[in-house]
């Protein structure tokens, strides 16, 4: 797979901000026109993309990875492939028997594809990271809690508390483990596949 024409590349900008939180929406499209950093991957550099559970990982990963020219994987589906288990019902049953294969699995992906992984692996795995270009897709509470209301197939994480309490605390909690990890925000990074043109 090839890198996209400048003409693409931006289309295909143009799609990854339509795909992201409607409430992030027009913040990431100023971000893009203003002076930050330009981050890319290296060529041989496993592209990662992370983020709260609902954030639209999966539904950026074919956009990104056409940005790229490179391979896409879902790991939920790679590990569910693999392992012939169905995620909702393996989370809920044996939680770290799945962490302990979601990390393994992303150590023997092909380096330098891009990968989209589930909503718990920036948090539980941060250093499996290191070395990769992890990219953050963000979401809002608000659109976290709206989608994953809306989103009955999810295994709850929490079932012990009601539905409202784990939202709160699982992305709160979340938040900040997602801080002290290195990542490379989406603005950054979409910044960077605009700067390819002038370069």
């Amino acid at each position: 797979m090839s890198e996209p024409s400048a003409e693409n590349r931006r289309h295909l900008v143009a799609q990854v901000v339509a795909s992201v939180d409607p409430r992030l929406q027009q913040a990431l499209q100023g971000a893009l026109s203003s002076p930050g950093p330009c981050p890319r991957p290296r060529d041989t550099q496993t592209v990662v993309i992370a983020g709260h559970r609902a954030a639209g990982k999966t539904r950026l990963l074919p956009l990104v990875s056409k940005l790229l020219g490179r391979t896409g994987l879902d790991l939920d589906s790679e590990l569910e492939r693999r392992h012939g288990r169905a995620l909702r019902t393996w989370v809920a049953e044996s939680p770290s028997t799945f962490r302990a294969a979601e990390r393994e699995t992303l150590g023997i992906l092909p380096g330098g594809s891009v990968v989209s992984v589930g909503g718990g692996f920036l948090s539980h795995h941060p250093d499996a990271l290191q070395g990769h270009f992890t990219l953050v897709v963000p979401v809002t509470f608000d659109t976290y809690r709206e989608r994953l209301t809306a989103d009955t197939t999810r295994p709850r994480l929490r079932a012990d508390v009601s539905l409202e309490e784990e939202l709160h605390s699982m992305f709160h909690e979340r938040e900040s483990l997602h801080a002290r990890v290195p990542t490379i925000s989406l603005a950054d990074f979409l910044r960077g596949c605009l700067a390819q043109e002038s370069t």
